[in-house]
């Protein structure tokens, strides 16, 4: 059974964690997207660092726009997002340190099995959402500023053509709920390949577009800075990212599977830029 989500204010936070505290238990709070989440992917990798280091990983699971936005303001000590970009602008910003690469997947456009906008089998991303953009087919977008809603609005800008009108609709939510609302539309929707693979027998939505560059969707961790933020558990998330960086957790992230195919692919050796 899945671990319960916290998604709570700063002081509730601090509450639960100096509750625990009072208890002997040590608490290493994570802000993390809904896909490494929902996917159970997290599941699958925190039970041995749990067991070693005598800890609960509390995982507060939304969008990376809001996964950063706590980490700036000190309510977690480590956050573990998918917006390289702004992932960046957190460490120059003096927020965040030590920002290591774990994984990547890529994104997807899935659609209507009809697709009245004529993508499948495109591979060019830019070239579906031009297309999508003028046929007016309703599109479901994150509106979350998550990593998808990034990478999203990434592509529409690449071929400058703002999305407006009632065509195109934002979920507000995580990645699961806006596939459902995608599928409830027969809408087109831009989704990770991950959240795409664990969600695939639910929906009657057609995987259209893939392959391209621009669909690429690397992870990183990152540790918030102790110098901005003394109150914040450094030695442990330092302790986190050492294990999601290791060689027994890559491995066990290579063998993250849903019916055969993998979820998400290592990449701590490589430290991509």
């Amino acid at each position: 059974m899945k671990r319960k989500i916290f998604v709570i204010g700063s002081v509730a936070l601090w509450l639960v964690g100096t509750r625990s505290m009072a208890f002997g238990a040590e608490i290493l709070r994570l802000a993390t997207t809904t896909s490494t989440y929902e996917t159970g992917l997290l599941e699958h990798l925190f039970p041995p660092f749990e067991k070693k280091h005598d800890v609960k990983i509390h995982i507060i699971s939304v969008g990376t726009g809001k996964a950063i936005a706590l980490g700036k303001n000190g309510d977690v000590d480590v956050i573990l997002v998918h917006a390289r970009d702004a992932e960046d602008l957190f460490v120059e910003q003096g927020y965040g340190v030590h920002r290591r690469d774990v994984m990547y997947n890529d994104f997807v456009v899935m659609g209507p099995v009809e697709d009245p906008a004529g993508l499948k089998d495109l591979k060019d991303a830019k070239e579906a959402m031009r297309r999508i953009h003028k046929a007016q087919t309703c599109f479901v977008s994150r509106g979350d500023e998550s990593g998808t809603h990034q990478k999203e609005k990434m592509l529409w800008s690449k071929i400058e053509l703002p999305p407006q009108g009632s065509w195109y609709l934002e979920a507000g939510q995580g990645m699961s709920a806006t596939l459902r609302m995608a599928d409830e539309k027969n809408a087109y929707v831009l989704v990770d390949r991950a959240s795409f693979l664990a969600n695939k027998d639910q929906f009657r939505l057609a995987l259209l577009v893939e392959g391209d560059e621009d669909l690429f969707n690397p992870y990183g961790i990152i540790a918030v800075s102790p110098y901005q933020y003394p109150h914040v558990k450094y030695e442990l998330a330092m302790a986190l990212i050492a294990w999601m960086t290791s060689p027994v957790c890559q491995a066990m992230i290579d063998s993250f599977e849903k019916d055969g195919h993998k979820l998400y692919i290592s990449n701590a050796a490589q430290q991509i830029k």
